[in-house]
């Protein structure tokens, strides 16, 4: 189990993390930025499946191909039959089974960053911007340590190349503190990225969990893997950024790639990382 840390305010919370993370069956990778860049991980030196946690990156890079070409958010796609793969996880799908509709790149991001759709994902990928370019994009941030190579059909197709799309927690962690903190874009792709992450409908027993009724504000997106031949669940993680009443911020990220536990044992471990953190905050 390895750590870092940079700053004596983060030093009871490394602790803490250390011990927690070493006392659960599965193996977790943790990463948290202050709002004064002091940085903790743990377990940070292992390549985690990012699964759709791939689709916030994926966001980024729609984003900024779009306002380079000078594309509204408002734009209308056509949405045929043959974009629905039949099976997948597909809330648009399900609302419009029969395809042949219009919807908006707009509407797109937030099926895809809210509910995590997985047709939404890969209509953007063949439509604006492809795998390697998001890939090349994020690394033009200065984001390193991940790599996208494989869209969701074709994980779907082969579950076995859900390991291509990987990312270290801090990476993960780095790019959502990016994204809230310096204003990458022109405020109306800006704003409505923030908002929607905001808004994210999906792991609401995760990161957000300890945070409900406290004030506190988070922008997440979460990705869930296929699970394990004997039921487990594989690939849990969630990537948030936490805004505090008083003004203050973190980024923080928790990757599980294999559990012991079942899903609900699975998320609470997630849940109770991200109480830990926002603890050791409101104890300054």
């Amino acid at each position: 189990m390895t750590s870092v840390i940079c700053g004596a305010r983060c030093s009871s919370l490394e602790k803490e993390l250390l011990y927690y993370v070493g006392s659960c069956h599965a193996k977790i990778g943790v990463a948290v930025i202050t709002d004064t860049n002091d940085t903790v991980c743990v377990n940070n030196d292992r390549r985690y499946p990012m699964n759709s946690v791939m689709k916030l990156y994926q966001a980024m890079a729609v984003v900024e191909t779009m306002q380079n070409k000078g594309i509204s958010l408002d734009s209308l796609l056509f949405i045929s039959d043959e974009d629905l793969h039949p099976e997948t996880y597909s809330p648009m799908r399900d609302a419009c089974p029969k395809g042949n509709f219009r919807i908006s790149v707009a509407g797109l991001l937030k099926y895809s960053l809210q509910q995590s759709d997985n047709n939404a994902c890969d209509i953007l990928f063949d439509r604006i911007v492809g795998t390697n370019d998001t890939d090349g994009y994020i690394r033009s941030l200065g984001i390193d340590g991940f790599a996208i190579k494989v869209n969701e059909k074709e994980m779907f197709n082969n579950h076995e190349l859900s390991v291509k799309n990987w990312n270290y927690p801090l990476s993960a962690a780095a790019l959502i503190n990016k994204l809230f903190t310096e204003r990458l874009y022109l405020p109306v792709y800006n704003e409505f990225l923030m908002e929607t992450l905001v808004s994210c409908n999906t792991g609401q027993k995760r990161l957000s969990a300890p945070l409900l009724s406290t004030g506190a504000v988070i922008g997440h997106k979460t990705g869930t893997g296929f699970t394990s031949p004997e039921g487990l669940p594989q690939g849990i993680n969630d990537v948030g950024f936490v805004m505090l009443p008083d003004g203050r911020h973190y980024a923080i990220a928790v990757f599980i790639e294999s559990s012991c536990c079942n899903m609900d044992e699975t998320e609470r471990m997630i849940a109770d990382i991200s109480g830990l953190v926002y603890k050791s905050f409101m104890k300054e």
